[in-house]
């Protein structure tokens, strides 16, 4: 798959769709959170009882165009610092229920505000890091043509189990062809991947190694 030939198809057809999908994101993740509310409020308790406070880890993240939101997760990490006052590393600060949080995407879940707050998609490129944005080549900066996802093409095609390009290469591919009866078939796939919990971590990694950027040469 060479993200760098595809060519978007039916331009118009893409606007309507996504004025649309937009439409249904927000009602159907306001039903959903209406209806997850009781056991979100006992996630929150019991991050409160293992990890303390805050709950919440928020950052901010950019979307659409690049522009900039606050993405809200339920938080999988201690507070731990070292002499210095500098936090400890991932693999340090993730505790066995912050990777059962992880496994599950049940860290995921308060994306749903997002998603009512029309910062994103159920469907698209995961939001990823702002340090990241000038790091991007052209072609890898199209990925914020679209809303970034609850879940997207590169997280059924490897997660964080494949490389930075290869990633950024499968969103680029959503991006020219997403269609509704791709993104049904991505959300199939996303919940048999969540039960089978698979591409959670990079090798070596407690969670994902940085993007330091593509050779451009």
């Amino acid at each position: 798959m060479n993200s760098n030939k595809v060519k978007l198809r039916n331009p118009l057809s893409k606007i309507y769709y996504g004025t649309l999908k937009e439409f249904f994101d927000r009602i159907l993740a306001f039903i959903l959170f209406l209806l997850l509310l009781p056991f979100l409020f006992f996630i929150y308790l019991l991050i409160y009882s293992k990890l303390g406070h805050p709950v919440f880890f928020m950052q901010s993240r950019p979307g659409y165009k690049s522009k900039l939101f606050e993405l809200i997760k339920f938080r999988t990490m201690t507070n731990q610092i070292d002499q210095s006052g500098n936090l400890l590393s991932d693999a340090n600060r993730l505790t066995p229920f912050g990777k059962w949080l992880r496994r599950t995407s049940i860290d995921e879940i308060p994306e749903l505000i997002n998603i009512i707050k029309g910062d994103m998609s159920f469907i698209g490129p995961r939001p990823l890091l702002i340090q990241y944005l000038p790091l991007y080549s052209k072609q890898q900066a199209k990925r914020h043509d679209v809303k970034p996802g609850f879940t997207g093409w590169a997280q059924i095609n490897g997660r964080n189990s494949i490389s930075w390009e290869k990633r950024f290469e499968l969103d680029v591919w959503y991006v020219y062809n997403r269609s509704f009866f791709l993104d049904l078939k991505i959300i199939f796939i996303t919940i048999f991947k969540v039960i089978t919990q698979e591409g959670i971590t990079e090798k070596g990694e407690a969670t994902r190694s940085f993007f330091t950027g593509t050779d451009r040469n």
